[in-house]
């Protein structure tokens, strides 16, 4: 036991204070309900009461005394009441006997009026403790915590309020919130309340004054409070100072702003908005300079329609009234015509923005293209140049073909003029004979002619000309001029024309180069083949859908397939003294005319087969 005292000793004073001092309490409060109860009990006996007076009497006392304790104490000195009553007031007195039955409702009635009512003091002093705490805990919390009434008067205002907007409670209670704070709504206050009243809650950024006058801004939440019949009773409001998020932001969005348009500046790519019901139009800065347009000017369709080209007037405004109508997306090019007279290539792309069908607000990008014009125009002139300077190489390594090609009609004109001094010479002159030779001599001049007016169009620099095409007759004016080139290689030559093929769009010449190159190449593929006939057939077909094919087969070594995606590619060639141009050039060429396409693919056998399409004109537009 010595021991266990000792340990008692050594405990710590803040676990033994606690319970000495819950002790002290205690005995104290015993005390004064003890005494309390005495002197009720001789205040009523000299006052002469009745049990049921002096029944009140008691419970006025019970009442106090369950303030400062738990139920337990309550209960009991409800219990010492009820003997009180029962001793010195019932009859027969001073005496726990009970002679009449009244008397016994009353201890009864007295007994449970006295627990109920110790019960409920209990509850109102746990509830108001409860309040406390959490008074306590919404003054500890940094966030701006207020009440106001249905009128807007503050009846609460938390210390985080005082610290935020610089008012104290005694202050700020009893005043109109958006008088005191000179709220700033982003919507009419009319609709924030229908929405608060509809939903019970509402979210928002508002602006406040402080009482130093500094403005801020807040994130506020509101909280309908409502009354036991359901009807609006006030609203609990907490507000977090977001003002430096707030410099934050509209510095970044200033400073978003400034790359942005730098970067539109620099690609020359402008944005804008369109409403096409009212019209409304929202251009970027880059947009404004881009037409040339002054930055206090409203922008406008009709501001558009001034800069267009009139060339593309038409364009421009079908474009508009279709996406006006239809909504959707549109992206197309036209030009602009400067007041300086200057020309302007643009490209306008835009789609529409919202979810219901019947939007017609529309995004887009407005793209000053004329540099990018210029180069390709550039592109296609350097092309063409090296087109020319390829055919002119090609024909020279057909110097021979070409002169056996204009030989051979002047040979038989040779030969025919001849036989016409022959046949004069003779006696009586051969008039018919003569005539028939003069008759061959014109024809083969016109054979040389067309021969030397075909090599004429190949080796003369202009630019393309775009006219509708016999690709059949192309084919045979292209095997023409590769005929001596066929036989020094001991190449058998085989068409397959299509009877009937549409016609197409294109540049003859190009195209002829394009057939001649193609015919080269398979001779020279098969150059190294001994065991096999050295065969090459040109072929043209109809495909669908609306397709002209005009593809060339050899029975050479074939693609190597590590340098089949390459064989187009510019300066790539597997030819020892090759530049590599060729095929390249072919590629531009075809890739030139729209909706043209070029590949080359092995055969199943033995070589290659390199082809090319153009879309054929419907037979009833040719």
């Amino acid at each position: 036991m010595t021991g266990y005292g000792q340990h008692l000793d050594t405990l710590p004073s803040r676990v033994t204070n606690p319970f000495r001092g819950r002790a002290r309490s205690l005995l104290a409060l015993w005390l004064v309900g003890f005494v309390s109860l005495a002197i009720a009990t001789w205040l009523c006996f000299l006052a002469g009461l009745v049990s049921n007076t002096a029944a009140f009497g008691y419970l006025i006392v019970i009442v106090l005394l369950s303030l400062f304790d738990s139920f337990v104490s309550s209960a009991i000195f409800s219990l010492i009441a009820l003997a009180c009553l029962d001793y010195v007031f019932v009859e027969p007195r001073f005496t726990f006997q009970v002679a009449y039955t009244e008397d016994v409702l009353t201890l009864v009635g007295f007994i449970i009026t006295a627990f109920v009512v110790t019960a409920l003091v209990r509850r109102t002093r746990a509830l108001a403790g409860a309040y406390r705490e959490q008074a306590r805990l919404l003054d500890l919390t940094h966030d701006t915590v207020l009440v106001r009434d249905v009128d807007g008067v503050i009846t609460y205002w938390n210390r985080g309020a005082l610290e935020l907007y610089g008012w104290t409670s005694a202050e700020a209670v009893g005043q109109r919130i958006h008088t005191l704070l000179k709220t700033e709504f982003p919507i009419p206050l009319a609709e924030i309340t229908r929405e608060l009243h509809r939903t019970g809650r509402w979210e928002g950024e508002l602006v406040h004054t402080k009482r130093d006058g500094t403005r801020i801004f807040v994130s506020s939440r509101w909280a309908l409070q409502r009354d036991g019949n359901d009807r609006p009773a006030g609203t609990l409001e907490t507000n977090n100072d977001i003002t430096e998020r707030k410099r934050t932001e509209e510095a970044l969005k200033k400073s978003q702003a400034t790359y942005l348009a730098e970067a539109q500046k620099l690609s020359s790519t402008g944005s804008f908005g369109w409403n096409a019901g009212t019209g409304e139009l929202v251009w970027s800065e880059e947009s404004f300079r881009i037409f040339g347009y002054e930055l206090t000017i409203e922008p406008s369709i009709e501001a558009i329609y001034r800069r267009v080209h009139p060339a593309d007037a038409a364009l421009v405004k079908g474009v508009l009234k279709r996406a006006a109508a239809e909504g959707g997306e549109f992206d197309y090019e036209h030009r602009l015509l400067m007041p300086d007279g200057a020309v302007k290539h643009l490209r306008t792309v835009a789609r529409v923005v919202g979810d219901s069908p019947e939007d017609r607000n529309f995004v887009g990008a407005v793209m000053d293209i004329s540099a990018a014009k210029r180069a390709q125009d550039h592109l296609h002139q350097t092309q063409a140049e090296l087109a020319y300077v390829t055919r002119v190489t090609t024909l020279g390594q057909l110097t021979a073909s070409i002169a056996h090609e204009v030989n051979q009609p002047l040979a038989a004109i040779v030969t025919n003029g001849d036989a016409s001094l022959r046949f004069l010479n003779q006696s009586p002159p051969q008039l018919g004979e003569v005539r028939d030779a003069i008759t061959r001599m014109i024809s083969e001049g016109k054979r040389a002619s067309e021969i030397v007016h075909r090599i004429r169009g190949l080796t003369k620099k202009t630019g393309t000309q775009t006219s509708t095409l016999d690709l059949n007759e192309l084919i045979r004016e292209s095997v023409s001029l590769v005929q001596r080139e066929l036989a020094v290689h001991q190449v058998a030559l085989h068409t397959d024309l299509e009877a009937g093929l549409p016609a197409v769009r294109g540049d003859g010449v190009l195209l002829q180069q394009v057939i001649i190159n193609f015919v080269i190449n398979g001779v020279q593929a098969m150059d190294a083949v001994n065991d096999r006939p050295r065969d090459l057939v040109v072929r043209s077909r109809e495909v669908e859908p609306g397709q002209v094919l005009i593809s060339v087969q050899d029975s050479g070594v074939g693609i190597e397939q590590d340098k089949a995606s390459r064989m187009f590619d510019a300066f790539f060639t597997t030819k020892p003294n090759g530049m590599g141009m060729g095929l390249s050039i072919c590629r531009s060429i075809i890739e030139a005319h729209e909706g043209g396409r070029l590949w080359a693919s092995g055969n199943a056998g033995h070589g290659a087969t390199f082809q090319f399409s153009l879309p054929a004109i419907p037979r009833c537009a040719s």
